[in-house]
């Protein structure tokens, strides 16, 4: 971050996004993600291979090449079986999920929690709002059969108050978006529109490919695409309208997107564990333990495979803005 943290919160306040360059160190705080991501790779690839999808495991390429090259061939991006985080319905008791040691010490890492604690104040909880997004260049990504889209495209303009349920309309919930190797604008970076934010909430459309504000609802004009470098970590409030590019380099997008909110209040997605990432106040309350973060996921895995479908949207696609 440039500035001192008055003048970032100003700019924050005032834009809706903040960019930090530099802020994470890419050798200690994302390369051990990137070799647990590797083993999680191998798995996938032993997997498909033996149930005769794909004819190799391919062990000899990079995983950027791996994963692109195993999606494109088994016709299916594999997107779940990497994300720490579970579909948002039809979960059942194999739904695949990666919670693993490095991407907790990722989440809870001392450099990212003092810089969320500038924004929301030392009392950090880890809203289980998260994904890893892994996508390949569109040309080679496998195309939905259903929607004719391609599988991990573009992501739809959207705020991120409006994927979430109500109760969490008052909740200090901050982005945080980064990338683990380089995003550009060919390779489909973030964009954003500067102060959007201060039009509040925006209707959201369901569609096929998700949620999406249209543009009946706001107009997309001043989009400002923010090219990433690794190490860099972007902030985005809650009401901020971001969307993606394509990818149309050659080489895969990889990025962490997740969420964090003041202890004690709703995240939104209350059938989904979160955890205290830091109390100053109460930290003996603060989970330390990856192997327990796992446990939790396990569980509600579990528990949602053999129960009713909990609600997630809170659109209608028959609302008049969706027509």
């Amino acid at each position: 971050m440039t500035g001192t943290p008055d003048e970032q919160l100003t700019f924050f306040e005032e834009q809706g996004y903040l960019l930090a360059k530099g802020l994470l160190d890419p050798v200690q705080d994302l390369d051990p993600v990137m070799r647990e991501y590797k083993g999680v790779l191998d798995n996938l690839a032993i997997e498909l291979n033996q149930q005769r999808v794909i004819a190799s495991t391919y062990d000899d390429l990079p995983f950027g090449e791996r994963v692109t090259k195993i999606y494109r061939e088994s016709g299916r991006a594999h997107a779940q079986y990497f994300d720490f985080s579970l579909p948002q319905g039809s979960v059942k008791k194999d739904t695949p999920f990666w919670a693993g040691p490095a991407v907790f010490h990722m989440l809870t890492s001392p450099r990212l929690l003092d810089a969320v604690e500038t924004f929301i104040g030392p009392e950090i909880y880890s809203n289980p709002v998260q994904h890893v997004r892994i996508k390949p260049p569109e040309h080679l990504t496998p195309i939905n059969p259903e929607t004719g889209r391609i599988q991990l495209g573009i992501t739809p303009w959207h705020q991120d108050n409006g994927v979430v349920l109500p109760d969490a309309d008052e909740t200090d919930m901050l982005t945080v978006w980064f990338p683990l190797t380089d995003a550009t604008i060919e390779q489909g970076c973030l964009c954003v529109i500067p102060k959007s934010h201060r039009e509040g909430l925006m209707h959201h459309c369901p569609a096929n490919w998700g949620l999406e504000i249209p543009e009946t609802v706001y107009e997309r004009s001043n989009i400002l695409p923010v090219p990433m470098q690794r190490g860099d970590v972007l902030f985005l409030h809650k009401h901020t309208c971001h969307s993606s590019l394509p990818n149309k380099s050659h080489e895969i997008r990889w990025s962490f997107d997740l969420r964090y909110n003041p202890i004690g209040q709703s995240t939104g997605r209350g059938a989904f564990p979160g955890f205290v990432a830091r109390s100053q106040s109460r930290p003996e309350q603060v989970l330390r333990d990856p192997e327990v973060w796992y446990q939790l996921w396990r569980e509600t895995r579990d528990s949602l495979a053999q129960s009713e479908d909990h609600p997630f949207n809170r659109w209608s696609k028959d609302h008049p803005a969706c027509a």
